[in-house]
């Protein structure tokens, strides 16, 4: 499946989706461009549920067809989820990280609001990239529905309401001047007012593992939900990855699960105070 995008034009929608859901991510952009930092993405990310027409598989086609190649495939038990990481076709550009939900680990209740959701998909919204910051593609779901995916998952909650989109960008810090460890970044982004992720530390991962994360805590926006009730609602965060060389030298292109993990805590509606 040919794609009529360039890589530059997709993650440039992406970007002006992204933002509009995540204003955090343009006040830390803009304030290390002040810096005089040249902002490198190391990779973006997107939840999607292993239901309907929008399964990881039905995804993955708008990937390869812009260039990328799968590198490696994740599991995480604990959140029910599976994922593959993307390598770009230049190194220059944006790894992938794409995971989905799997649906047949929740309660019957659960898998039945999820599918409700996903059949009213019109299966010919997936032919296009565009599906990739589409949003949601089904009615707003009422907020005991949130609250019951909310309860057993809060990846399908969030998915249930945020849609498909970019659920985060990532800085690279291999690339940044002045704020060129984490800690300098993670004290920029805390001047500005916003809170770290400190699920499982500030910072995931270690030298030692190739690779070092950390995270904002998602923006909150309201949303109305089916029925009317009005609630603040986590929507993206910003994420930032240094990377280490591996005993060839070779600068690490992989993630790490452990660290993943904990990254995927960004949007919990409960961590507002982890850090």
């Amino acid at each position: 499946m040919p794609s009529d995008m360039s890589l530059d034009q997709f993650f440039a929608r992406l970007w002006d989706d992204y933002t509009a859901m995540t204003p955090q991510a343009s006040r830390i952009h803009d304030a290390l461009v002040a810096d005089g930092e040249t902002i490198v993405n190391d990779h973006v990310a997107f939840r999607t549920f292993d239901r309907g027409p929008i399964r990881l598989a039905d995804l993955e086609p708008h990937l390869l067809a812009l260039g990328y190649t799968r590198l490696e495939p994740y599991d995480f038990e604990a959140k029910k989820l599976r994922a593959w990481g993307y390598l770009p076709p230049r190194e220059d550009q944006p790894r992938v990280f794409l995971s989905e939900l799997k649906c047949r680990e929740l309660s019957a209740p659960a898998q039945e609001i999820i599918d409700e959701l996903v059949a009213q998909i019109d299966p010919a919204r997936i032919a296009s990239p565009e599906v990739l910051w589409a949003g949601r593609l089904w009615e707003t779901p009422t907020w005991g529905e949130y609250r019951t995916l909310a309860e057993e998952s809060e990846y399908a909650a969030w998915l249930s309401i945020i849609g498909l989109r970019a659920n985060h960008f990532t800085v690279s810090v291999n690339h940044l001047r002045r704020h060129d460890t984490l800690e300098k970044l993670l004290a920029k982004v805390e001047s500005l007012g916003l809170s770290i992720n400190a699920s499982g530390g500030r910072i995931k991962g270690s030298p030692e593992v190739l690779l070092e994360q950390a995270s904002t805590l998602a923006d909150r926006l309201p949303f109305t939900f089916s029925g009317g009730r009005v609630e603040e609602i986590p929507t993206c965060y910003y994420e930032f990855a240094r990377r280490y060389p591996d005993a060839e030298g070779r600068l690490y292109q992989g993630f790490v699960a452990a660290s993943a993990d904990r990254i995927f805590e960004s949007t919990d509606a409960r961590a507002d105070h982890a850090g």
